[in-house]
């Protein structure tokens, strides 16, 4: 297996981790696929990937970010992306503090993982917004920093945010970036 261009894509859907596994194939990228930290560690012990694509929630509400920090401390140098559904700033600067060079909301193609890689260095001059936060914004935020903290454990979330674990689902569901 070429080791030029690895890619490793950490996701627990078969079918999508199926899709984007041709598609970067078809660019040229060797592809290995791993659905849990468990797997990405096994992979680690034979493999050095020179890129990562990682889900932020694997199977049994599994954080991706363990994922991230294990595969930067396995190479420094490997270009991470997170790739998630239930995008947050606070699991945003996470992922970027424990080594991923980018961030993406699903949906994101094969086009935009590979301009994310590609665009590591940050950037001084982005347009600043005179929009302050909406309430749903700082709400959601809240949300799911305790869903960060209880490792997307929705009862334990529920708990510490004091509402019925139902409430919370229903909450979680209707800000799902699809």
């Amino acid at each position: 297996m070429s080791t030029e261009r690895l890619l490793l894509i950490v996701e627990d859907d078969p079918a999508f981790a199926r899709t984007l596994s041709r598609s970067f194939e078809r660019r040229g990228y060797s592809v290995l696929r791993a659905a849990n930290p468990e797997e990405v560690n096994a992979l680690l012990k034979e493999h050095t990937p020179t890129h990562a694509v990682v889900d932020l929630k694997l199977e049994g509400n599994t954080s991706g970010l363990t994922c991230v920090q294990a595969l930067n401390t396995h190479s420094p140098d490997m270009l991470i992306v997170v790739l998630t559904g239930f995008a947050s700033i606070n699991t945003a600067v996470e992922a970027i503090k424990l080594g991923a060079c980018q961030y993406l909301a699903k949906p994101s193609n094969t086009d935009d993982i590979e301009a994310a890689f590609s665009h590591v260095a940050g950037v001084a001059d982005v347009e600043l917004t005179n929009r302050s936060t909406s309430v749903k914004t700082l709400e959601w935020e809240h949300i799911h920093k305790v869903l960060a903290e209880t490792d997307f454990n929705i009862s334990e979330a529920a708990r510490r945010l004091g509402m019925h674990r139902r409430t919370l689902a229903r909450k979680l569901e209707k800000q799902r970036v699809k």
